[in-house]
Formats: C-alpha cells, sequence, structure tokens
C-alpha cells in the first residue's frame, strides 16, 4: 500500500489563467480528496491548494490559494493537475519558482503526480526521465518531443511508476485519483468514492485512451444492464457468449459494442471485475485464497495468484498483508 488517511493531496494552481479544462480537472482532485468521507475512514485526506499567492483567474471566476508553494514540502502526495496553456500551445518554459518546489517535495518522499498537461511540469522538473509517463493525447507528441528523456505513452488512461504518476484529461484525471485511493485505502472504499460520483468503480490504466464511443454504455444499448448483471454474478463460469446472449446480441456484435464503449475487450473487462472482487474480499474477510478464488470467478488458488500477482504487482498473501499493516501514526503500511 501507499499514502494513507491523514496524507496531504496537493493542487498546484498556476498564477495566470486557468481554463476550464484546468478548472476540470483541478475540482476532481478537490472533489476526490478534500471532501471528508467519515463513514468509510476517518481521517480522510487533507487537501492543500498550493499556489504562488496571485489568483488564478478564468471565464467568470477566481481562484486564490491559502498555501503558497513551499508547502508542497512535507505533502504525502503533489499533484499537478495543469500547466499555463502558454506553456503547452506557445513553448514557453514551466515557472521556475514552481520547477523547484516540484523537485523539493519529490526529494522529501512526496508521491508525484500529474493530470493531463501537468505532466509537463513534472517532465520540466526532470521527474519524468527514464519513467513512462501519458497526457492529453492531443499533448503526447509535444511532451514527447520536448522531453526525449521521457517514455510517453499515448495510448493510456493512466500510468503508475510507484511514487510518479501521469494521467490523460478529463475523465481519465478521475480514473487516475480513483486508482491513488484503491492504493492507499483498498478496492472497497475507492468503489464506494466512484459509486458516490456514478462512475465505472476501476478503468485500468491500461484502457484506451481514445476510443469511438467514450461514454459509458446506456440502458438503451443493452449493455449497461448486463454488465451489471455480470457484476453481480462474478463467481459463476461466466463466458462471452452467455453476455452476448443476455445482451440479445452475437458475440461478435458484443464484442464491438463493448470495445467500442469502453476501450477493452469481454475478456479482459472481466478479469479486471474479477481482481476487483477479489482485492475487496482479501481486504473485507478472512477468507482463504481458495474461497477468494472462487469468490472471484478466477477459479483455483493457482490461478488466482497468477492472474492478480501480474495484474496488481503483488501476489494476494501479500496484499492482504500490506493493507492491514497499520503504522503507529494509523495510517497504512507504505509498501505496496
Amino acid at each position: 500500500m501507499s499514502q494513507g488517511p491523514g496524507t496531504v493531496a496537493v493542487a498546484v494552481l498556476q498564477n495566470d489563467g486557468i481554463s476550464p479544462w484546468e478548472m476540470y480537472e483541478l475540482t476532481i482532485a478537490c472533489t476526490v480528496f478534500g471532501i471528508p468521507q467519515p463513514d468509510l475512514t476517518d481521517p480522510w485526506y487533507e487537501l492543500r491548494l498550493c499556489g504562488t499567492g496571485t489568483p488564478a483567474t478564468g471565464p467568470g471566476f477566481s481562484l486564490r490559494t491559502e498555501h503558497g508553494l513551499d508547502a508542497l514540502v512535507g505533502a504525502g502526495t503533489v499533484i499537478v493537475p495543469s500547466v499555463p496553456d502558454a506553456v503547452v500551445e506557445e513553448g514557453e518554459e514551466v515557472p521556475a519558482e514552481l520547477v523547484e518546489a516540484l523537485r523539493a517535495a519529490a526529494a522529501s518522499g512526496a508521491r508525484m503526480v500529474s493530470l493531463c498537461t501537468g505532466a509537463f511540469a513534472l517532465a520540466a522538473a526532470g521527474l519524468l526521465d527514464g519513467r513512462r509517463a501519458t497526457a492529453h493525447w492531443q499533448h503526447t507528441a509535444e511532451l514527447a518531443a520536448r522531453h526525449p528523456a521521457v517514455t510517453v505513452d499515448d495510448s493510456v488512461l493512466y500510468t503508475d511508476e510507484g511514487t510518479v504518476l501521469t494521467s490523460a484529461g478529463a475523465t481519465a484525471a478521475l480514473d487516475l485519483c480513483l486508482h491513488l485511493v484503491r492504493r492507499d485505502l483498498g478496492a472497497r472504499i475507492a468503489g464506494q468514492v466512484a459509486r458516490r460520483l456514478v462512475v465505472p468503480a476501476h478503468r485500468a490504466g491500461g484502457q484506451a485512451q481514445f476510443i469511438e464511443a467514450p461514454l459509458p454504455p446506456g440502458d438503451d444499448d443493452g449493455l449497461g444492464p448486463v454488465l451489471q448483471w455480470a457484476t453481480e454474478h462474478l463467481a459463476e463460469p461466466l463466458t462471452v457468449e452467455d453476455l452476448a446472449r443476455r445482451a440479445r446480441m452475437s458475440p461478435r456484435t458484443f464484442h464491438r459494442r463493448l470495445h467500442e464503449s469502453t476501450g477493452t475487450t469481454p475478456l479482459q473487462w472481466l478479469l479486471q471485475q474479477r481482481i476487483a472482487r477479489a482485492q475487496t474480499l482479501l481486504e473485507s474477510t478472512d477468507l482463504p485464497v481458495e474461497r477468494i478464488g472462487a469468490g472471484s470467478g478466477l477459479g483455483t488458488a493457482a490461478n488466482l495468484r497468477r492472474h492478480f500477482t501480474r495484474t496488481v504487482g503483488v501476489s494476494p498473501t501479500d496484499y492482504r498483508r500490506a493493507f492491514r499493516a497499520v503504522r503507529p501514526s494509523g495510517r497504512p503500511s507504505t509498501d505496496r
């Protein structure tokens, strides 16, 4: 596990204009990390809004931050939602004071996170060198051209390099924020937060960034109800044919429609849901891995271990141990 309750999530505001898109991504970070959830866990994250002291302005609004850039040092997590448009579109340099503040925060042990064009700031600070990173697909070519030491992937929703994470723009920023909650507090709490935000509980970072029909499937297209039904029957031996039949489609049509709507295949989608169910069971029960394998639809304990370790990065036993390990401060262990 990584940072936990009481961790400081920091959103950095630039000192010039902020567009509606940038405001959207900033609001995502504030919503996920700034609204207490005492019925889920207490304390929740502490949110600091940091900037240079100059109000950030946009169409019809002005924002003033309570903290300066020096407050980044000592934070558990630093989130950079964006950089000024001129940095991306006109080639201006990321402000030097921000670059130095980000380097200092990283040196102090903070987890560094960018949303959309915030990757340009992390890259300017050298924090993405030798790492895989992403941004909105409209800006990834520019990011790669300006920072050749960064391995830019324009096809994914977000990247997780352990202490450095990046996301594409818009809704992908929400996916990454929920991924952070999942890393910190587990699948059950992340799922509850997602439910309150009325969004899918988990979209893996490797899903396609640009898909033909990016909106979640609605009731009218036959996918919404069948996917909901599938999440309630994961312990059963579901097949693509089963789901297609329930959706009243041919398997080929079902495969195409799901890929258009989610950017993933039916089998990949089922595996993601089953891994998420296994995480919840590991967090919330003392069931042996054999029972969890059966309850999540992954089958045998060996099959569970193989898929879980490949997807999550640790074995089911290590995941359970890390999730339940509590330090004297009351925060989960920092081991992933």
